[in-house]
Protein backbone atom coordinates (compact mmCIF):
# COMPACT_ATOMS: atom_id res chain seq x y z
CA UNK A 1 0.00 0.00 0.00
CA UNK A 2 1.35 3.64 -1.10
CA UNK A 3 1.77 5.92 1.51
CA UNK A 4 -0.09 9.18 1.72
CA UNK A 5 2.05 12.01 0.10
CA UNK A 6 0.06 14.44 -0.39
CA UNK A 7 -1.12 17.21 2.85
CA UNK A 8 -4.02 16.40 5.24
CA UNK A 9 -6.81 18.72 5.36
CA UNK A 10 -6.38 20.88 7.93
CA UNK A 11 -3.44 20.62 10.05
CA UNK A 12 -0.81 21.02 6.49
CA UNK A 13 0.73 17.86 7.68
CA UNK A 14 1.86 14.98 5.27
CA UNK A 15 0.66 11.52 6.17
CA UNK A 16 4.21 9.86 5.89
CA UNK A 17 5.45 12.76 7.99
CA UNK A 18 2.36 13.04 10.51
CA UNK A 19 2.77 9.53 10.88
CA UNK A 20 6.51 9.55 11.96
CA UNK A 21 5.83 12.68 14.16
CA UNK A 22 2.70 11.10 15.97
CA UNK A 23 4.56 7.61 16.78
CA UNK A 24 7.65 9.19 17.73
CA UNK A 25 5.11 11.14 20.25
CA UNK A 26 3.95 8.12 21.35
CA UNK A 27 7.16 6.61 21.53
CA UNK A 28 8.22 9.25 24.05
CA UNK A 29 5.10 9.87 25.99
CA UNK A 30 3.84 6.27 27.28
CA UNK A 31 1.15 8.25 29.21
CA UNK A 32 -0.57 9.49 26.00
CA UNK A 33 -3.83 8.66 25.51
CA UNK A 34 -3.29 7.71 21.79
CA UNK A 35 -6.80 7.02 20.41
CA UNK A 36 -7.74 10.40 20.98
CA UNK A 37 -4.78 12.39 20.00
CA UNK A 38 -4.64 10.52 16.71
CA UNK A 39 -7.68 11.81 15.57
CA UNK A 40 -6.17 14.99 16.43
CA UNK A 41 -2.24 14.52 14.62
CA UNK A 42 -3.44 11.97 11.81
CA UNK A 43 -7.35 11.82 10.96
CA UNK A 44 -6.25 10.19 7.72
CA UNK A 45 -3.20 8.31 8.10
CA UNK A 46 -4.50 3.94 8.41
CA UNK A 47 -2.38 1.53 10.73
CA UNK A 48 -0.90 0.25 7.09
CA UNK A 49 0.68 3.42 6.71
CA UNK A 50 2.00 4.15 9.40
CA UNK A 51 3.53 0.56 9.52
CA UNK A 52 5.14 1.25 6.45
CA UNK A 53 7.07 3.64 8.12
CA UNK A 54 7.97 1.55 10.21
CA UNK A 55 9.07 -1.06 8.29
CA UNK A 56 11.44 1.62 6.02
CA UNK A 57 13.47 2.31 9.49
CA UNK A 58 16.96 1.66 9.06
CA UNK A 59 17.31 -1.25 11.48
CA UNK A 60 13.77 -2.26 10.52
CA UNK A 61 14.98 -2.94 6.90
CA UNK A 62 16.48 -6.42 7.75
CA UNK A 63 15.37 -9.77 9.53
CA UNK A 64 16.27 -8.67 12.89
CA UNK A 65 17.75 -12.56 13.34
CA UNK A 66 19.29 -13.40 10.58
CA UNK A 67 19.64 -10.00 8.66
CA UNK A 68 17.67 -11.02 5.78
CA UNK A 69 16.92 -8.01 3.28
CA UNK A 70 13.03 -7.14 3.21
CA UNK A 71 11.67 -8.83 5.94
CA UNK A 72 7.88 -9.47 5.57
CA UNK A 73 6.41 -10.56 8.89
CA UNK A 74 7.14 -9.40 12.32
CA UNK A 75 6.32 -10.10 15.99
CA UNK A 76 3.51 -8.10 17.43
CA UNK A 77 4.80 -9.35 20.79
CA UNK A 78 8.25 -8.80 20.37
CA UNK A 79 8.67 -5.45 18.39
CA UNK A 80 10.88 -7.35 15.98
CA UNK A 81 10.66 -7.16 12.01
CA UNK A 82 11.50 -10.72 11.00
CA UNK A 83 11.92 -12.82 7.74
CA UNK A 84 9.76 -15.70 6.36
CA UNK A 85 12.34 -18.17 7.57
CA UNK A 86 12.95 -16.91 11.01
CA UNK A 87 9.15 -16.50 11.23
CA UNK A 88 7.97 -19.92 11.22
CA UNK A 89 10.64 -20.73 14.38
CA UNK A 90 9.18 -17.45 16.05
CA UNK A 91 5.32 -19.39 15.24
CA UNK A 92 7.39 -23.07 17.20
CA UNK A 93 8.19 -20.86 20.66
CA UNK A 94 3.96 -20.47 20.77
CA UNK A 95 2.24 -17.26 20.84
CA UNK A 96 2.95 -16.65 24.35
CA UNK A 97 6.58 -15.56 23.55
CA UNK A 98 5.87 -14.62 19.56
CA UNK A 99 2.92 -13.89 18.08
CA UNK A 100 3.54 -13.81 14.52
CA UNK A 101 1.92 -11.48 11.65
CA UNK A 102 2.17 -10.68 8.14
CA UNK A 103 3.01 -6.82 7.70
CA UNK A 104 0.84 -7.39 4.13
CA UNK A 105 -1.55 -10.22 4.54
CA UNK A 106 -2.63 -9.23 8.32
CA UNK A 107 -5.34 -6.51 8.79
CA UNK A 108 -3.20 -4.17 11.71
CA UNK A 109 -4.70 -2.17 14.21
CA UNK A 110 -3.81 0.80 15.51
CA UNK A 111 -3.20 -0.12 18.91
CA UNK A 112 -0.88 -3.27 17.03
CA UNK A 113 0.63 -0.26 15.70
CA UNK A 114 1.23 1.27 18.95
CA UNK A 115 2.73 -1.53 20.64
CA UNK A 116 5.42 -1.84 17.73
CA UNK A 117 6.40 1.47 18.50
CA UNK A 118 7.06 1.32 21.87
CA UNK A 119 8.84 -1.38 21.89
CA UNK A 120 11.13 0.75 19.35
CA UNK A 121 11.78 -1.89 16.43
CA UNK A 122 14.73 -4.04 15.49
CA UNK A 123 17.48 -2.10 16.72
CA UNK A 124 16.36 -1.57 20.45
CA UNK A 125 14.76 -4.96 20.54
CA UNK A 126 18.98 -6.30 19.47
CA UNK A 127 20.40 -4.13 21.97
CA UNK A 128 18.48 -6.02 24.48
CA UNK A 129 18.15 -9.76 23.38
CA UNK A 130 21.81 -9.44 21.84
CA UNK A 131 23.34 -7.87 24.54
CA UNK A 132 25.84 -10.79 25.51
CA UNK A 133 26.21 -13.21 23.15
CA UNK A 134 29.19 -15.22 23.48
CA UNK A 135 32.01 -15.39 21.19
CA UNK A 136 31.55 -19.00 20.73
CA UNK A 137 27.57 -18.45 19.10
CA UNK A 138 27.30 -16.95 16.32
CA UNK A 139 23.83 -15.08 14.78
CA UNK A 140 22.84 -16.72 11.46
CA UNK A 141 23.07 -15.09 8.26
CA UNK A 142 20.57 -15.00 5.39
CA UNK A 143 21.86 -18.51 4.27
CA UNK A 144 21.75 -20.22 7.52
CA UNK A 145 20.43 -23.12 7.74
CA UNK A 146 16.81 -23.80 9.47
CA UNK A 147 18.98 -25.84 12.14
CA UNK A 148 21.26 -22.50 13.34
CA UNK A 149 18.56 -20.52 13.52
CA UNK A 150 16.12 -22.35 15.41
CA UNK A 151 19.00 -23.12 17.97
CA UNK A 152 19.81 -18.75 18.19
CA UNK A 153 16.62 -17.46 18.11
CA UNK A 154 15.45 -20.41 20.75
CA UNK A 155 18.66 -18.73 22.75
CA UNK A 156 17.62 -15.05 22.47
CA UNK A 157 14.11 -14.76 22.79
CA UNK A 158 12.82 -18.29 24.28
CA UNK A 159 15.95 -19.15 26.89
CA UNK A 160 16.98 -15.21 27.18
CA UNK A 161 20.71 -16.23 27.26
CA UNK A 162 21.76 -13.02 25.68
CA UNK A 163 20.28 -10.55 27.72
CA UNK A 164 22.45 -8.22 30.07
CA UNK A 165 22.82 -8.24 33.77
CA UNK A 166 21.68 -4.90 34.24
CA UNK A 167 17.99 -5.75 33.63
CA UNK A 168 18.53 -8.17 36.91
CA UNK A 169 18.08 -10.84 34.52
CA UNK A 170 22.03 -13.20 34.59
CA UNK A 171 23.89 -13.64 31.19
CA UNK A 172 24.39 -17.60 30.83
CA UNK A 173 27.16 -17.18 29.52
CA UNK A 174 30.18 -15.40 31.19
CA UNK A 175 31.59 -12.06 28.80
CA UNK A 176 34.90 -12.25 27.15
CA UNK A 177 38.12 -10.42 28.83
CA UNK A 178 37.68 -7.27 26.05
CA UNK A 179 34.33 -6.84 27.35
CA UNK A 180 35.79 -5.59 30.59
CA UNK A 181 38.76 -3.11 28.68
CA UNK A 182 35.94 -1.13 26.39
CA UNK A 183 34.08 -0.36 29.86
CA UNK A 184 33.99 3.04 30.49
CA UNK A 185 33.00 5.36 33.50
CA UNK A 186 30.26 7.12 31.48
CA UNK A 187 28.74 4.01 30.50
CA UNK A 188 27.90 2.66 34.09
CA UNK A 189 25.48 0.13 33.17
CA UNK A 190 28.28 -2.22 30.88
CA UNK A 191 30.25 -1.34 33.78
CA UNK A 192 28.00 -4.12 35.56
CA UNK A 193 30.04 -7.56 34.14
CA UNK A 194 33.38 -5.38 35.49
CA UNK A 195 31.94 -5.03 38.75
CA UNK A 196 31.12 -9.13 38.74
CA UNK A 197 34.42 -9.73 38.04
CA UNK A 198 36.18 -7.98 40.73
CA UNK A 199 33.38 -9.88 43.13
CA UNK A 200 34.87 -13.21 41.99
CA UNK A 201 38.22 -12.19 42.00
CA UNK A 202 37.09 -11.55 45.97
CA UNK A 203 35.89 -14.74 46.61
CA UNK A 204 37.62 -17.63 48.25
CA UNK A 205 38.97 -20.12 46.53
CA UNK A 206 36.57 -22.40 46.94
CA UNK A 207 33.96 -20.10 46.25
CA UNK A 208 35.21 -20.03 43.40
CA UNK A 209 35.07 -23.31 42.27
CA UNK A 210 31.65 -23.48 43.56
CA UNK A 211 30.60 -20.64 41.46
CA UNK A 212 32.47 -22.32 38.54
CA UNK A 213 30.69 -25.31 39.29
CA UNK A 214 27.05 -23.99 38.99
CA UNK A 215 27.84 -21.57 35.92
CA UNK A 216 28.45 -24.53 33.90
CA UNK A 217 25.79 -26.63 34.97
CA UNK A 218 23.32 -23.71 34.08
CA UNK A 219 25.39 -23.88 30.80
CA UNK A 220 24.62 -27.34 30.07
CA UNK A 221 21.91 -27.79 31.40
CA UNK A 222 20.45 -24.85 28.66
CA UNK A 223 22.61 -26.12 26.04
CA UNK A 224 21.19 -29.68 26.60
CA UNK A 225 17.53 -28.07 26.85
CA UNK A 226 17.73 -26.04 23.30
CA UNK A 227 19.71 -28.78 21.81
CA UNK A 228 16.76 -31.27 22.61
CA UNK A 229 14.20 -28.87 21.19
CA UNK A 230 15.91 -27.66 17.95
CA UNK A 231 16.17 -31.81 17.13
CA UNK A 232 12.45 -32.32 17.59
CA UNK A 233 12.17 -29.67 14.95
CA UNK A 234 14.27 -30.92 12.24
CA UNK A 235 12.47 -31.37 9.42
CA UNK A 236 10.01 -29.38 10.51
CA UNK A 237 10.46 -26.53 9.74
CA UNK A 238 11.18 -26.51 6.20
CA UNK A 239 8.11 -24.46 4.80
CA UNK A 240 6.08 -25.09 1.05
CA UNK A 241 3.53 -22.33 1.86
CA UNK A 242 1.23 -20.38 4.67
CA UNK A 243 -2.00 -21.06 5.63
CA UNK A 244 -4.15 -18.25 6.23
CA UNK A 245 -6.98 -19.95 8.62
CA UNK A 246 -10.23 -17.60 9.42
CA UNK A 247 -12.20 -18.80 12.57
CA UNK A 248 -15.02 -17.49 11.76
CA UNK A 249 -17.71 -18.49 13.82
CA UNK A 250 -19.02 -21.29 16.69
CA UNK A 251 -22.35 -23.16 17.25
CA UNK A 252 -24.14 -24.40 20.24
CA UNK A 253 -20.76 -24.64 22.28
CA UNK A 254 -20.81 -26.67 25.25
CA UNK A 255 -21.55 -25.31 28.90
CA UNK A 256 -18.18 -24.39 31.20
CA UNK A 257 -19.25 -21.55 33.31
CA UNK A 258 -23.08 -22.31 35.18
CA UNK A 259 -25.17 -21.21 32.27
CA UNK A 260 -22.39 -19.85 29.70
CA UNK A 261 -18.45 -19.64 28.68
CA UNK A 262 -15.70 -17.53 27.62
CA UNK A 263 -14.65 -19.39 24.28
CA UNK A 264 -11.32 -18.86 21.97
CA UNK A 265 -9.70 -20.90 19.72
CA UNK A 266 -5.90 -22.28 19.70
CA UNK A 267 -4.70 -23.77 16.09
CA UNK A 268 -1.62 -25.99 16.11
CA UNK A 269 0.67 -27.35 12.83
CA UNK A 270 3.42 -29.14 14.09
CA UNK A 271 5.25 -26.82 16.29
CA UNK A 272 3.59 -23.69 15.69
CA UNK A 273 0.53 -22.67 17.63
CA UNK A 274 -1.66 -19.37 17.44
CA UNK A 275 -5.04 -18.37 19.17
CA UNK A 276 -7.70 -16.24 18.19
CA UNK A 277 -9.17 -13.36 21.09
CA UNK A 278 -11.44 -14.85 24.48
CA UNK A 279 -15.19 -13.86 23.57
CA UNK A 280 -16.93 -13.65 27.11
CA UNK A 281 -20.06 -15.22 28.24
CA UNK A 282 -21.35 -16.52 24.66
CA UNK A 283 -21.81 -19.93 23.57
CA UNK A 284 -22.31 -18.92 19.72
CA UNK A 285 -19.05 -16.66 19.29
CA UNK A 286 -18.28 -14.88 16.02
CA UNK A 287 -14.64 -14.33 15.80
CA UNK A 288 -14.16 -13.80 11.85
CA UNK A 289 -10.25 -13.73 12.91
CA UNK A 290 -7.59 -14.77 10.81
CA UNK A 291 -4.38 -16.14 11.70
CA UNK A 292 -1.67 -17.61 9.74
CA UNK A 293 0.26 -20.47 9.87
CA UNK A 294 3.63 -22.03 7.81
CA UNK A 295 2.69 -24.92 6.75
CA UNK A 296 5.66 -27.52 6.74
CA UNK A 297 7.21 -29.64 4.28
CA UNK A 298 6.09 -32.91 5.19
CA UNK A 299 2.17 -31.95 5.55
CA UNK A 300 0.84 -32.42 9.36
CA UNK A 301 -2.54 -32.08 10.32
CA UNK A 302 -4.37 -28.91 11.78
CA UNK A 303 -5.58 -29.36 15.49
CA UNK A 304 -8.07 -27.28 16.33
CA UNK A 305 -8.81 -27.40 19.88
CA UNK A 306 -11.38 -25.04 21.81
CA UNK A 307 -11.01 -23.29 25.23
CA UNK A 308 -13.25 -22.11 27.85
CA UNK A 309 -11.03 -18.97 29.57
CA UNK A 310 -10.96 -18.89 33.30
CA UNK A 311 -9.30 -16.38 35.59
CA UNK A 312 -8.37 -18.62 38.70
CA UNK A 313 -7.86 -21.91 37.54
CA UNK A 314 -6.93 -23.91 33.85
CA UNK A 315 -8.60 -23.41 30.68
CA UNK A 316 -11.57 -25.73 30.51
CA UNK A 317 -11.67 -28.13 27.23
CA UNK A 318 -14.55 -27.68 25.06
CA UNK A 319 -13.71 -29.87 22.12
CA UNK A 320 -11.31 -30.85 19.27
CA UNK A 321 -10.99 -31.52 16.08
CA UNK A 322 -8.52 -32.06 12.88
CA UNK A 323 -8.47 -30.91 9.54
CA UNK A 324 -6.80 -32.58 6.86
CA UNK A 325 -5.33 -29.58 4.83
CA UNK A 326 -3.16 -32.04 2.42
CA UNK A 327 -5.78 -31.62 -0.19
CA UNK A 328 -5.69 -28.22 0.03
CA UNK A 329 -2.34 -27.91 -0.04
CA UNK A 330 -2.24 -30.44 -3.26
CA UNK A 331 -4.58 -27.98 -4.95
CA UNK A 332 -3.00 -24.68 -4.43
CA UNK A 333 0.54 -26.55 -5.59
CA UNK A 334 -1.36 -27.65 -8.76
CA UNK A 335 -3.18 -24.35 -9.23
CA UNK A 336 0.67 -22.76 -9.32
CA UNK A 337 1.99 -24.94 -12.17
CA UNK A 338 -1.17 -24.16 -14.48
CA UNK A 339 -2.64 -21.12 -16.33
CA UNK A 340 -6.19 -21.39 -14.79
CA UNK A 341 -7.90 -18.03 -14.54
CA UNK A 342 -11.41 -18.10 -14.09
CA UNK A 343 -13.26 -18.87 -11.14
CA UNK A 344 -13.67 -22.91 -10.41
CA UNK A 345 -13.90 -26.06 -7.61
CA UNK A 346 -10.36 -27.98 -7.50
CA UNK A 347 -11.50 -30.51 -5.37
CA UNK A 348 -13.37 -31.32 -2.14
CA UNK A 349 -12.64 -33.48 1.06
CA UNK A 350 -15.55 -35.42 2.30
CA UNK A 351 -17.13 -35.57 4.62
CA UNK A 352 -17.74 -39.44 6.30
CA UNK A 353 -17.57 -41.24 9.55
CA UNK A 354 -13.92 -41.18 9.74
CA UNK A 355 -13.62 -37.63 10.00
CA UNK A 356 -15.34 -34.78 12.02
CA UNK A 357 -16.92 -32.47 8.93
CA UNK A 358 -20.30 -32.03 9.07
CA UNK A 359 -20.48 -31.67 5.34
CA UNK A 360 -18.25 -31.67 2.26
CA UNK A 361 -14.84 -28.98 2.27
CA UNK A 362 -15.20 -27.84 -1.07
CA UNK A 363 -11.82 -26.63 -2.27
CA UNK A 364 -12.46 -23.46 -4.89
CA UNK A 365 -10.50 -21.39 -6.82
CA UNK A 366 -11.67 -17.33 -6.26
CA UNK A 367 -9.86 -14.19 -7.73
CA UNK A 368 -6.92 -16.49 -8.00
CA UNK A 369 -7.00 -17.20 -4.37
CA UNK A 370 -7.50 -21.31 -3.46
CA UNK A 371 -9.60 -21.69 -0.72
CA UNK A 372 -11.67 -24.55 1.01
CA UNK A 373 -14.69 -23.62 3.52
CA UNK A 374 -15.15 -26.15 6.49
CA UNK A 375 -17.19 -27.05 8.86
CA UNK A 376 -16.32 -29.18 12.15
CA UNK A 377 -17.85 -31.30 15.10
CA UNK A 378 -16.21 -30.83 17.78
CA UNK A 379 -15.01 -33.61 19.41
CA UNK A 380 -14.63 -35.87 22.79
CA UNK A 381 -17.16 -32.77 23.93
CA UNK A 382 -21.10 -33.29 24.27
CA UNK A 383 -21.58 -30.86 21.79
CA UNK A 384 -20.46 -27.88 19.18
CA UNK A 385 -19.86 -26.74 15.85
CA UNK A 386 -16.83 -24.67 14.42
CA UNK A 387 -16.65 -23.06 10.96
CA UNK A 388 -13.37 -22.15 9.39
CA UNK A 389 -12.46 -20.94 6.03
CA UNK A 390 -8.67 -21.71 4.57
CA UNK A 391 -6.83 -20.23 2.25
CA UNK A 392 -3.39 -21.76 1.26
CA UNK A 393 -0.99 -19.06 -0.31
CA UNK A 394 2.60 -19.23 -1.50
CA UNK A 395 5.67 -19.01 0.37
CA UNK A 396 7.05 -15.86 -1.21
CA UNK A 397 4.17 -13.83 0.44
Amino acid sequence: MAVRQGNSEGNGVSGSTGACLFDLFCSETPSLNSQSQRSQWLPHVTPQERLDNLMRQAGNRFCADCGSSDPKWASSSLGVFICIQCSGIHRSLGVHISKVLSLKLDDWTDEQVDELVKLGGNTVINKRYEACVPSNIKKPKPHSSIEERADYIRRKYELLQFLDTEKNLQCSFPPSPQRYLTCSPSNAASCGFQMDKRHFEKQTTKARIGTALRHSWGRKESEHKISKKSTSLAGMVQFVGLIKVNVVKGTNLAVRDVVTSDPYVMLSLGHQSVKTRVIKNNLNPVWNESLMLSIPEHVPPLKVVVYDKDTFSTDDFMGEAEIDIQPLVTAAKAYEKSSINESMQLGKWVASGENTLVKDGIITLEEGKVKQEIQLRLQKVERGVLDIELECLPLTQ
